[in-house]
């Protein structure tokens, strides 16, 4: 079968491997300069493309002259997985059989960008992958397969993603097996009324408030651990934080005030309970374990943080 694989991160990398024998390109988004040198760094998708010496298309937008390769290509099928961009109607009708979107949540529920973030930061107890038969809306496509996923009590975003995308990279090949056997099926129509939809995850929402509850402020860290990282202000500089537990101990001493340090970390008290503070990155320094950072910065026990 001829496949046509959209990606650009690296929830990506696994459904690619897992069907590259089929492959006959793969488009990705291009890549935007960052830093102060601008530099362009490629994507994971992209690098893996290369080193399988697959076709590669890199895109900004379907208005792109390059976009318009695809009707060159005649695919059969189109197989998409956190690719980044919306793909037009012009793009859907060209593959034969037709295309399928990845979508690491149980669909209606969490469509939009970033779903596995607001899975964990909303306390969900589970997840889950949807296999859906696209259209022009996003993710509102007839529901082809869906399988649910426990969130454990230790995932973040990272390890979480990286579950989704390893379980997608084991249901593919099967399903795509019976499509070329069999032919897509309609699927199952998605209840419209009952869908949520995931914003765009900013810098911003990163700023810890210490009027949280400290497991609001736990489930924040965990989403947000690969980008752009939970943080607060510690004698006016910027302080993010990596990973954090909630703590049994009450926190009488006001949001955000460090109540103490053990080698579990740094205590921090909330509106609602208290939290440990478990790896910490201060700004223009290391990435360090909390304890290690605490042994090192005079004065911290008694701070208000923010």
């Amino acid at each position: 079968m001829n496949i046509i694989f959209f990606g650009s991160s690296s929830f990506s990398v696994p459904a690619l491997k897992s069907i590259s024998h089929s492959v006959i390109c793969v488009v990705t988004k291009k890549a935007k300069p960052k830093g102060r040198g601008y530099i362009l760094e490629d994507n994971e998708v992209k690098r893996i493309a290369l080193d399988m010496h697959l076709p590669l298309i890199e895109i900004e937008s379907f208005k792109d002259e390059s976009a318009r390769q695809l009707e060159q290509l005649k695919p059969e099928l189109f197989v998409v997985a956190s690719f980044g961009l919306i793909v037009p109607k012009w793009a859907l009708d060209l593959p034969t059989i037709g295309a399928i979107n990845v979508h690491p949540s149980l669909l209606p529920k969490y469509r939009g960008p970033s779903p596995i973030q607001w899975a964990i930061w909303n306390g969900e107890e589970e997840t889950g992958i949807t296999l859906i038969r696209m259209n022009e809306k996003m993710d509102a496509g007839n529901i082809l397969y869906q399988e649910n996923m426990v969130i454990k009590r230790e995932d973040n975003m990272i390890t979480l993603s990286e579950r989704l995308s390893k379980r997608a990279s084991e249901i593919l090949p099967g399903f795509i097996e019976r499509v070329g056997n069999f032919g897509m099926e309609d699927g199952i129509v998605q209840n419209h009324e009952e869908a949520t939809y995931t914003p765009i995850i900013t810098k911003e929402m990163g700023r810890i408030d210490w009027y949280a509850g400290a497991m609001e402020i736990v489930r924040q860290i965990k989403a947000l651990v690969l980008w752009p990282t939970a943080y607060t202000f510690l004698d006016g500089r910027i302080l993010k934080i990596f990973d954090g537990e909630m703590e049994g101990y009450d926190g009488k001493e006001g949001p955000g005030v460090v109540s103490g340090v053990s080698k579990d970390g740094i205590y921090v008290s909330t509106h609602n309970g208290a939290l440990v503070i478990k790896e910490v990155q201060l700004e223009n320094k290391k990435r360090m374990k909390a304890y290690e950072f605490a042994n090192g910065y005079r004065g911290l026990n008694g701070k208000t943080l923010g």
